[in-house]
């Protein structure tokens, strides 16, 4: 019996085979862009290895596209044809990708964590857990799931260093910033190409309104997300947001077009990416010029899929004002899905997806009413399209941004109020500017004054 790099067993018999699976597993906890190189070879030496068949539908699922469900199911197919000679920890991830393509990823979530109950140190699973529950917006379960196998990893664990940027992130999610700061600076020094753990520590910086700060942690560093899959184009996108809040708006837009959107690529995460930052710059007035174009031409071919909503909110956000009738086909799409029913992805476009998507097409419209309406009846459940605080904040400043539009202050001072103790009672830029608006809409610059009696 061989052991791989965490060490659990392995029905891997090949040590060429071994090491790239090794590799395989160091990639998905690093994001590197070379994870699929690997792959391919452990597929190609060792094609009886059910558990990476597994993992390679999983991570087509993780990409949220219609056009690659047929290849998980393939990739399901071969996993399962080599189920018997698999090791009972290799057959959970085949069921969890099973799970999965059945519409539940919450039994996949369920699958490993039952790897993480026999075998707490296989850092695999704990990442696959906390990715899936991330997309699923979970953010309490990701912190769970991590801080029940911590006592199970030595300092000198392949992957301690990991599991500590899944835990700053986790804490960072559910509000324990200094500890999540704290944990993520750790996790960079363990793993000096953790870029989940790097990025963990730009997101304490974003909910407590320390751009500049942020912008210092991010600074020479760059090492640490250079290797990166497409991951890379999202640290660049936390950079441009702290330049944004500092009002360095030509710094925020030229990382648009340098590194943010540097691939024209129609991946959900690069185009989310884009969508929301440039969503964020033009509701602070700046003119967004043509860079609209290409990104809406890119999702007016993705109204159809409906795989996520996190994804069908982001396109969706490229083509109100841009494409109407594209954008009014995905919410009709978004509500006839949420009308079927029968998965959980169907679920959440139910909810929050049919009253998020309705609201984005009325602001679209310039009917801010109307806007302000569907997406203050959404913001309970948000959480749910999944995604981090962060990047689901784009819809809260467009709620924000509707309310004040139509004169509904109180509604939405009560909303920043909400949004300040989400952020451990601190603002940044954006909200102490709203606020400023809302106190110049309740007292018009030349109005006058009314004497004290």
């Amino acid at each position: 019996m061989t052991h791989d790099i965490f060490g659990q067993d392995s029905s891997l018999t090949d040590a060429a085979a071994l090491r790239d699976w090794n590799a395989v597993q160091m990639g998905v906890l690093a994001h590197a862009a070379a994870t699929a190189d690997h792959l391919g070879a452990v597929l190609k030496s060792a094609p009886d290895f059910a558990l990476a068949h597994a993992v390679k539908g999983l991570s087509l699922l993780m990409l949220s596209r219609r056009e690659l469900l047929p290849a998980a199911q393939a990739a399901l197919r071969d996993a399962k044809a080599h189920y018997e000679t698999a090791l009972p920890r290799e057959r959970k991830y085949a069921d969890a990708l099973e799970a999965w393509l059945a519409g539940r990823p919450s039994q996949a979530i369920r699958r490993m964590e039952e790897v993480l109950d026999a075998f707490p140190q296989d850092t695999l699973a704990m990442k696959l857990s906390h990715g899936i529950r991330f997309i699923l917006g979970d953010p309490e379960g990701m912190r769970a799931s991590v801080e029940r196998v911590m006592p199970a990893y030595t300092p000198d664990h392949a992957g301690r260093g990991y599991l500590l940027g899944c835990h700053s992130f986790a804490l960072e999610e559910t509000g324990e910033f200094e500890r999540a700061a704290n944990a993520g600076r750790q996790a960079l020094w363990m793993a000096p190409d953790d870029a989940w753990g790097l990025h963990a520590v730009a997101h304490v910086h974003d909910m407590t309104g320390n751009a500049r700060s942020g912008l210092d942690w991010l600074h020479g560093r760059e090492e640490a997300w250079a290797h990166c899959n497409n991951f890379r184009y999202h640290v660049w996108w936390h950079k441009a947001l702290m330049h944004l809040d500092l009002g360095q708006m030509d710094e925020a837009l030229a990382l648009y077009d340098t590194e943010v959107r540097k691939d024209k690529t129609d991946d959900y995460r690069d185009i989310s990416n884009a969508t929301s930052l440039l969503v964020r710059l033009e509701l602070e007035g700046v003119d967004a010029g043509n860079r609209w174009e290409e990104l809406s031409e890119l999702c007016a071919n993705r109204t159809e899929d409906g795989s996520l909503i996190f994804a069908d909110l982001h396109y969706l956000l490229a083509l109100t004002g841009h494409r109407r009738e594209d954008a009014h086909k995905l919410v009709q799409r978004i509500h006839a899905d949420a009308g079927e029913g029968g998965s959980e992805a169907r679920d959440r476009m139910a909810d929050p997806g049919c009253a998020a998507a309705d609201g984005l097409e009325a602001f679209g419209d310039g009917n801010y009413r109307s806007a302000f309406r569907h997406l203050a009846a959404a913001r309970g459940s948000m959480q749910l399209a999944g995604g981090s605080h962060a990047q689901r904040d784009v819809f809260e400043r467009i709620t924000i941004d509707a309310g004040i539009r139509s004169g509904q202050l109180d509604a939405v001072e009560a909303i920043l109020d909400d949004r300040r103790i989400k952020r451990g009672g601190t603002e940044d830029n954006y909200a102490l500017a709203r606020r400023i608006l809302i106190a110049e809409g309740r007292n018009p610059p030349g109005a006058a004054s009314v004497p004290a009696e």
